[in-house]
């Protein structure tokens, strides 16, 4: 690889690590983070697929790939693959663990066999996974012992370890919306802003939209509009701080009138600047019926 392709190549990421440790749970949650994410790959195949990256012009910027012995014969290529990998690109090899104990238990409560269990019991098969992987654990770059963690805590140790720099923990979405066409399916939360005056009712403001100053400043001025908008947004804070915690990486307000024109429009860009502070949320406003009129 030339210094400018090594310079430009994206990050690398190789999971591994025992059967039952978590690998499917670490391959969602990086998924979530925006990595490419594939999963039971050949280790053969880890130079083609970072070929492809490279084709892609920077489209696919961090790539991990769950490598694990589901490959049979073909996982014994894993460490000279890695190796190989280390040319000037990013490359780290994180190796998932957990005790002997746990890893039964969690075997016996998915009622599967260990894929190197063959005619024996799971112990056996975890015995002969330790000692294929004994090498590649030393030289993981992350060792990982998942023995006391639960899903969200092991998504949640994922995204410290592995989130692009910067990244927001959870993206909000305040969408507007009118009453008349329906609630919006995906919403999590919905307020009804038809407890304010309708603008539609006023002739000089009926062909405007909550964008314009003249709409803004009507509905803004209504009793309890400003109340509301304060009100919610302090209630909506420890609800966003909570989604982050339980990583639940996105979710969407819908703010509703009767048309989506007026009101909903005005409340829902409120709102988004009064939470745009929240720390770890990135906030966006979307008016999903905005000009159906």
């Amino acid at each position: 690889m030339s210094e400018d392709q090594a310079r430009n190549a994206g990050e690398v990421l190789i999971v591994t690590g025992m059967s039952g440790a978590g690998r499917s749970t670490v391959a969602n949650a990086l998924e979530d983070l925006d990595w490419y994410v594939v999963d039971n790959l050949p280790p053969q195949m880890l130079r083609p697929l970072l070929e492809l990256s490279d084709l892609a012009q920077g489209a696919v910027p961090r790539v991990a790939a769950v490598v694990d012995v589901r490959g049979r014969e073909m996982f014994a290529g894993l460490p000279e693959a890695a190796l190989s990998l280390r040319d000037g690109r990013p490359v780290r090899v994180l190796f998932l663990d957990a005790s002997d104990d746990v890893l039964v238990r969690r075997f016996e409560a998915v009622r599967r066999p260990h894929p190197l269990q063959q005619r024996g019991t799971i112990v056996d098969g975890i015995r002969r996974e330790r000692a294929l992987l004994a090498p590649l654990r030393e030289s993981a770059d992350v060792i990982l012992d998942t023995s006391t963690y639960n899903v969200h805590d092991l998504t949640t140790r994922i995204g410290e370890l592995f989130a692009a720099e910067g990244a927001p923990a959870h993206t909000l979405t305040v969408m507007s919306f009118g009453f008349k066409y329906g609630l919006p399916p995906d919403a999590d939360l919905v307020a009804d802003m038809r407890f304010l005056p309708n603008p539609f009712w006023t002739e000089e403001l009926r062909s405007l939209t909550g964008q314009d100053e003249a709409v803004k400043d009507f509905v803004l001025d209504q009793p309890g509009a400003r109340e509301f908008l304060d009100a919610y947004a302090r209630a909506l804070r420890p609800v966003l701080e909570g989604y982050q915690r339980e990583n639940k990486r996105h979710s969407i307000v819908a703010i509703g009138c009767t048309g989506g024109k007026h009101r909903s429009v005005v409340m829902a860009q409120e709102l988004a600047g009064l939470l745009a502070d929240v720390h770890g949320v990135a906030v966006a406003v979307t008016h999903r019926d905005l000009g159906r009129e």
